[in-house]
């Protein structure tokens, strides 16, 4: 106080800026809350194979970023048995796998489609061929993905199927270590075609396409529940069936 009247503080004209900058926040909640409903804000968990994450979701992702930037995708590898069971257990909102038999409780939903090839180095008797069948490939050695992979469980289990075992010798945490080890000699690989053409200009391998049935694979999306899905979730999922469908 003065003889002229009064005036603020420092921490009056703190206090002052502190209450507007709260009226802002306050002023701004509902239509953040209505973002959020809608989709336009939000976290969506994915989890996805090697195969999705190396051929299909960068582009994917990428062009869902850029439509909803505000909306975060939390992206995690994963091998499909355990990105069904994430989805199942609510660790993930949405996921991405190769088609097989799972007794997990997930809504399934189409994704891509992709086909598996042989790659082998330029130099191997193989590859003069164009086509071949799996079961002539059991007397060689095989770089394998990790453990529980989608490639290595069908592999052996076709090979299981003929009588036989898979011969895995070496087995790595993606395609492009198995991509570099096939073209070094350590044997021969099985990876998607779309995967094999990522690296073939770099490096001295080259694809043989198998004949069989199997070798044209299915991906699929996973989800608990599309109707109760967070409507940032939902958004993403409509937003990779419309890219696929494309």
């Amino acid at each position: 106080r003065h003889a002229r009247g009064v005036e603020p503080t420092a921490a009056g004209l703190a206090l002052r800026d502190l209450a507007r900058q709260a009226l802002h926040v306050l002023d701004d909640l509902p239509v953040q809350l209505r973002d959020f409903a809608s989709g336009v804000r939000g976290q969506v968990r994915v989890f996805a194979n090697i195969s999705a994450i190396t051929q299909f979701l960068p582009q994917d992702l990428a062009a869902f970023a850029q439509a909803h930037p505000q909306v975060r995708i939390l992206l995690e590898e994963s091998n499909s048995l355990a990105t069904v069971r994430a989805v199942a257990e609510n660790a993930a909102d949405v996921g991405v796998y190769t088609a097989f038999a799972h007794g997990d409780t997930v809504q399934s939903l189409p994704y891509r489609r992709d086909r598996l090839c042989l790659v082998v180095p330029t130099q191997h008797r193989l590859a003069r061929r164009q086509r071949v069948a799996f079961a002539e490939l059991l007397d060689e050695a095989f770089v394998g993905l990790r453990t529980g992979s989608a490639i290595n469980l069908l592999l052996a289990a076709e090979a299981a199927r003929l009588g036989r075992s898979l011969r895995l010798g070496i087995q790595v945490t993606g395609f492009d270590a198995l991509c570099l080890m096939v073209a070094q000699g350590f044997g021969i690989g099985v990876a998607p075609e779309g995967v094999f053409q990522l690296y073939a200009a770099a490096l001295d391998i080259c694809k043989v396409t198998l004949k069989d049935d199997w070798a044209e694979r299915e991906l699929r999306l996973a989800v608990r529940s599309l109707d109760h899905l967070p409507a940032a979730a939902r958004r993403l999922v409509e937003h990779l069936q419309a890219c696929a469908a494309r």
